[in-house]
């Protein structure tokens, strides 16, 4: 049954049970606890837990400090694009250099906050950064299904099967091995 009872009426059946239960003598929790357990699912031992109040709070995805800002991924952008899109790990080697080189030919003016924060930036965390731009530029990924088919169609000679090729070289007159 508790695959039919949503995670909000199993809290407002928690809410509404909890005083009565921890008001109720030891007989009287054991027919509590028991409708209490078929009706939402729950483990015996969670369920007495959350009737006693001991309930965890909420989980909410938990926001850290934002430190890279729009102008940090601006610049991250154009040094990627300029770099010819290359990987996190690579482009993290190659930041300083390419710095300097766009700023030196007037390509690209970043403050100096900016300039420490890209420095900084860890290869993951470039990764992460350039995934939104990344995702529409590589596109999907392709299905193998057509190549099956090609390579039934098309002969291919592979390493075992050259033995037996003759090569026929046309010599002129002048060149004649004896």
């Amino acid at each position: 049954m508790s695959k039919h009872v949503s995670l909000k009426t199993r809290r407002e059946l928690t809410t509404a049970i909890s005083e009565r239960y921890r008001a109720a003598n030891r007989q009287s929790k054991k027919a509590i606890l028991d409708e209490f357990v078929k009706v939402t699912g729950y483990h015996r031992k969670h369920a007495i837990r959350t009737l006693c109040g001991k309930q965890m709070a909420e989980h909410k995805k938990p926001v850290g400090k934002r430190i890279y800002h729009a102008a940090v991924d601006e610049s991250l952008i154009v040094l990627w694009e300029a770099a010819d899109r290359i990987c996190g790990k690579r482009l993290k080697a190659l930041l300083p250099t390419l710095i300097e080189a766009m700023k030196r030919h007037g390509h690209l003016r970043l403050d100096e906050n900016v300039r420490e924060l890209l420095l900084s930036m860890s290869a993951a965390t470039i990764d992460r950064r350039l995934q939104q731009v990344r995702a529409p530029a590589f596109g999907a990924r392709r299905k193998k299904r057509a190549l099956n088919r090609v390579r039934k169609l098309v002969a291919v000679k592979t390493f075992a099967d050259w033995g037996d090729v003759r090569i026929t070289v046309k010599m002129s007159s002048d060149f004649a091995l004896s």
